[in-house]
């Protein structure tokens, strides 16, 4: 079990104090289909506020997405004007909000391609992106960032765990 009092590991050139640092994370266990979520606060290396949580019936990339989104929420609810890097170690995550959702939005939430040979136009997870989107959109100064997983970076391993302790909580619960 890692000890969460030391200073947090930050990807190589990084520094902790310049900014507010979350680390975000979703887990998912595909027999059961439940999934859990995290976030991570850290100011000044001190962890200064975390959340989780559980979800019935979902997708790794659902996990992931609900995990930025309160990490964004959270930030834009009691950190205005500070600002912040979210950590992910989902690219899927990374590469969808800074790249991806603008040209989602501008097509009306569709991909961009009209090609009879792509199974689909609709993204997947339309109302978490647009939640995302207006999160997002209402603070400049968030910047969303990859980090790799599992690599001993405190901050990301102490949300793998927060959301596997969420994902556990729903045993006998009717969460989400």
């Amino acid at each position: 079990m890692t000890d969460h009092t030391d200073a947090i590991l930050l990807p190589e050139n990084i520094a902790a104090g310049q900014y507010l640092h979350v680390f975000a994370d979703g887990c998912y266990e595909p027999v059961s289909g439940e999934g859990g979520w995290a976030f991570v606060v850290y100011r000044d290396d001190a962890e200064v506020a975390s959340g989780s949580g559980g979800v019935k019936d979902t997708a790794n990339n659902t996990t992931e997405l609900i995990a930025l989104l309160e990490a964004v929420t959270w930030i834009n609810s009691n950190a205005t004007g500070e600002a912040a890097v979210v950590w992910s170690d989902s690219a899927y995550a990374v590469r969808g909000c800074n790249q991806w959702r603008h040209i989602w939005k501008n097509n009306s939430w569709k991909k961009i391609s009209a090609n009879a040979k792509i199974r689909s136009r609709t993204i997947a997870n339309p109302d978490l992106w647009k939640a995302i989107d207006g999160q997002l959109s209402r603070n400049r100064l968030l910047t969303i960032a990859w980090c790799k997983g599992h690599s001993g970076l405190a901050g990301n391993e102490h949300a793998d765990e927060l959301a596997e302790r969420g994902r556990r909580s729903l045993r006998g619960k009717g969460i989400r």
